[in-house]
């Protein structure tokens, strides 16, 4: 019998933190689609990441906080234009209306890692824990690509596995 309870609660667990899809992470109604980075030179204070976010509810929310261990401090941040001079300036929260999707990418919003404690090195991964506003909280791990990259490479999320990267920050 307590083997039993042991597997059920073991279960919950992986079914209440989010299980790993083949292209991303999900949390109740919220996917989080190929987590990435850009590789960072190695004297680099600032670090950014980039994600799409498809809320395949019926309720909005929003990405409230972001946290990692690679960095002091991690900002949700946006480019805009301001008198014709492109700009980078945080943003408080990132909005997810029902059976949408946000994609966070180069020029547009991110996620800012400030104060880095070690370069970011392509081919490695590293933990980034998202918090939403009503879906919770769920750790992901983000790829780190090339340094000029735009765009993830494709499938660069499918080697990832629970409890399998490169942390970073052993």
């Amino acid at each position: 019998m307590k083997i039993l309870r042991l597997t059920v609660t073991a279960l919950a667990a992986v079914l209440l933190t989010g299980p790993v899809l083949a292209d991303g992470f999900r949390l109740g109604a919220i996917e989080i689609e190929q987590p990435w980075a850009r590789a960072t030179a190695p004297a680099s204070p600032a670090g950014v990441v980039y994600l799409r976010l498809d809320n395949r509810g019926g309720v909005a929310d929003r990405l409230i906080s972001a946290a990692t261990p690679v960095a002091g401090t991690v900002a949700l941040h946006e480019h805009a234009m301001d008198g014709g001079v492109m700009m980078m300036r945080e943003v408080k929260a990132i909005d997810l209306a029902p059976e949408a999707s946000v994609t966070l990418a180069p020029n547009g919003l991110h996620i800012m890692l400030i104060g880095l404690k070690e370069p970011l090195v392509k081919g490695r991964t590293f933990p980034l824990t998202l918090t939403f506003e009503k879906a919770g909280t769920l750790t992901v791990e983000v790829a780190i690509q090339g340094a000029g990259d735009m765009a993830p490479e494709p499938n660069a999320s499918e080697h990832q596995g629970m409890g399998e990267h490169d942390n970073m920050s052993r």
